[in-house]
């Protein structure tokens, strides 16, 4: 396969139907995890890290299975006949589902038998088979099955005695049929075995002894090359220790998604949300299966065997191709191999915050601070932040919100600390998070135990919203900083995925920001947020009078001749995870008709169909995929020549800006502002990363120049938008952190 050309073009995956205005979301999502399999396939992609897209690829897979093809399952079981925007119901959505995901796991098999294991192996690291090991190979995975494997692994039998075991979700087993050796005429039992997820999936073999800490090939040396095999070959091919006497027929390694999109009635008293969600935990946990997965050359009588007690129908069975689950791939992703990766990005520290020494709160003061991570450090900036306010005698009050931090998160001990000096910490902690609903009941129980003050959001709302808080004595009465940022305050993401923040003292931002905390924890009825845009409040309200005010200017601009390469034509960037409300979708329609150009940077997926004409035609999209995720969100309208720029939480979902608690707000500083513009103009310039969307749903990477003049080569036409970035930060005078973040 030649990866060049494989990612010059991508057809869509299902076609829309003709007349729609809109694409399916549903296939709109699968689209984006195209692209983000596509990074596997590219040669230009560092080998480890087409490995690492391999496994990214199946683990959003994984959470899609789990949470939108869960709901369209309990909407059809509801006889819900209601067709989404594009056309399609239910039924029909699940069916092109089905074909599209077919067709990924088939590229995603190619790329790693045909691409990715040549090239791993023409580096001398070898993934085998069992039959591709040799003599005293199999002695020594002899050996790691006595010593390791045999005494944790549990075999399953299902007889009149013993009932079908009860299957984890995302959790891989070997099924087995076995038989009594003097009964070959009786009917074959069936036998589960958990493969332990705690243990490596690929072991290191050869050598003294087998590993599951893989040691550095050393290619200059001629030393011997790196050789593994899966658990799952070990464990298949030592069967007989765990079945004594027994006859084994048959082996099937499988893999089963439990349904995520549990019923929870948002109705029930606040006070009982943490009951709530520790029950929804539970009722996951035992939710219906809603996709089985088995290896190459599944035996048919197992297939319908596992089908019929997980109360699957065939559509719900996934013959994969390859290996079961590339998310074991991260031992081989994590080799000490760094020419085999991206070279290593050191955050840098802001330009503004480099004075170890100084008042972080001080230098606020001084002006509003932007700052951009993963390019910009987030330890020297947010963190810092919160810590200092922790410390700071001055410091009467920190409030923050919380949707997901990390296991190790410094902020829970700081706010931790800052209550136990007698600080007044508020903190909202949003239980409803997805996949981390566990995580942050125990982020919440640890800080009610110190004493800090948690609530756990609005009832019938998420809260998405990323504000932290910090009010200070000062010679002239109390002050008030303030972050507002576009990700999660987790310093681990940080390092991954692009966000910016913005801190702040600007009275009229933190006198929203004070009303914002009071309508979070209290029972305030605000609707009259002058300068942040809220959401469920004044969000959508004020993005759509923000466009019906770019069609105003267009009017006029219109009447003056209508020149498309007239830099005062009006103009909207946006800058999103994901684009799907109709509402604004509509309104962004009506501007392009107005004749409003009209550029999107959407990452994921969006529903609204560019280029279409007497429609769209004035519109773009570009999803711009790499190594750091894009999660900013940034929104420029051009305003009549006084543009205005916008940051925040929310993406243009109807989830966001009516069932989540969602804060924008506005970079007024010229130069910030500036900053946020060169941003965008990377990402419309990019034709490293870049993706344009089509008309007919595909995607098509933009490709450089062959033979790039020196401007060209040194801007993101060829350095791409996130290479562009990180040189930019290089070569500002900026000291970068202390402490390497390698990527």
């Amino acid at each position: 396969m030649d990866a060049r050309v494989a990612v010059a073009r991508i057809s869509p995956l299902v076609r829309p139907l003709e007349d729609s205005r809109f694409f399916n979301r549903e296939l709109s999502w699968l689209e984006f995890n195209l692209r983000v399999l596509h990074e596997a396939l590219d040669e230009r992609t560092p080998l480890l890290e087409r490995v690492f897209f391999l496994g990214i690829f199946n683990s959003n897979l994984d959470e899609f299975v789990q949470k939108r093809v869960g709901g369209l399952k309990r909407q059809i079981a509801a006889g819900v006949m209601t067709r989404s925007p594009d056309g399609l119901s239910p039924g029909e959505t699940l069916v092109a589902i089905r074909e599209a995901i077919l067709k990924m796991l088939d590229l995603q098999a190619r790329c790693y038998r045909q691409d990715i294991c040549p090239a791993l192996a023409a580096e001398g690291i070898h993934l085998l088979k069992w039959d591709q090991l040799t003599d005293e190979e199999h002695d020594q995975a002899d050996d790691y099955f006595r010593k390791t494997l045999f005494p944790v692994l549990t075999p399953l039998a299902v007889d009149p005695g013993h009932p079908f075991p009860f299957i984890s979700n995302l959790s891989t087993s070997l099924g087995v049929r076995i038989r009594q050796p003097d009964q070959s005429s009786a009917e074959s039992e069936f036998a589960r075995i958990k493969v332990p997820k705690l243990l490596p999936r690929w072991v290191q073999i050869g050598g003294p002894r087998p590993t599951t800490v893989p040691t550095r090939v050393d290619r200059s040396s001629g030393t011997e090359p790196m050789r593994f095999v899966h658990v799952n070959e070990i464990i298949r091919n030592h069967l007989a220790r765990l079945f004594e006497g027994m006859v084994i027929e048959k082996v099937m390694p499988f893999r089963v998604t439990r349904n995520a999109d549990v019923l929870r009635d948002d109705d029930d008293d606040a006070e009982d949300l943490l009951e709530l969600i520790e029950q929804e935990l539970r009722n996951r946990r035992f939710a219906p299966v809603v996709r089985l997965e088995v290896g190459p050359d599944p035996d048919p009588e197992m297939v319908r065997y596992l089908a019929r007690e997980m109360e699957l129908k065939s559509t719900d069975v996934y013959q994969m191709p390859e290996e079961l689950d590339f998310t074991d791939l991260e031992v081989i992703h994590g080799l000490n191999l760094p020419d085999l990766k991206h070279s290593p990005w050191t955050p840098a520290v802001p330009q503004r915050l480099r004075d170890d020494d100084a008042d972080i709160f001080s230098l606020i003061r001084a002006g509003d601070v932007l700052v951009h991570h993963p390019y910009e450090s987030f330890t020297t900036s947010v963190e810092r932040f919160v810590r200092s306010a922790a410390k700071d005698p001055k410091v009467v009050a920190i409030k923050q919100t919380l949707y997901r931090t990390s296991g190790d998160s410094p902020f829970i001990p700081d706010l931790i600390r800052a209550a136990e000096a007698g600080k007044q910490v508020i903190c909202l902690v949003e239980l409803k998070a997805r996949f981390d609903e566990e995580r942050n009941i125990n982020v919440a129980q640890a800080l009610i135990k110190a004493g800090v003050h948690v609530v756990y959001g609005l009832v019938g709302l998420k809260t998405h919203t990323k504000v932290a808080m910090v009010v200070r004595h000062e010679p002239d009465g109390m002050r008030t900083y303030c972050h507002i940022g576009t990700g999660n305050y987790n310093s681990k993401t940080a390092g991954l995925y692009t966000d910016l923040g913005l801190l702040t003292c600007r009275s009229e931002l933190v006198g929203d920001a004070i009303e914002l905390f009071n309508y979070l924890t209290g029972r305030s009825l605000k609707r009259d947020f002058t300068h942040l845009l809220v959401a469920p409040i004044n969000m959508r309200s004020r993005f759509s009078e923000m466009i019906e005010r770019e069609i105003e200017h267009c009017r006029e601009w219109n009447g003056r001749g209508a020149d498309p390469d007239d830099p005062n034509r009006p103009r909207i960037v946006a800058k999103m995870n994901s684009l799907e409300d109709r509402e604004l979708c509509q309104k962004l329609y009506e501007a392009s008709q107005a004749g409003v150009k009209i550029d999107l940077i959407v990452r994921g997926f969006c529903c609204l169909r560019p280029g279409i004409e007497n429609l769209s035609e004035n519109i773009s999209v570009v999803s711009v995929i790499g190594r750091f995720l894009e999660h900013s969100r940034i929104y420029y309208f051009h305003n009549g020549g006084q543009p205005e720029c916008f940051i925040g939480s929310a993406d243009w979902m109807y989830r966001n800006l009516n069932n989540r608690v969602e804060c924008i707000t506005p970079i007024e500083e010229p130069a910030l502002r500036q900053r946020l513009i060169d941003v965008l103009d990377a990402s419309l310039l990019d034709h490293l990363q870049a993706w344009e969307l089509k008309p007919d749903g595909g995607y098509i990477q933009r490709q450089p120049p062959t033979d790039p003049d020196p401007e060209e080569a040194a801007s993101p036409v060829c350095m791409g938008t996130q290479n562009y970035l990180m040189e930019m930060t290089r070569s500002s005078s900026v000291t970068p952190e202390r402490r390497s973040l390698v990527l």
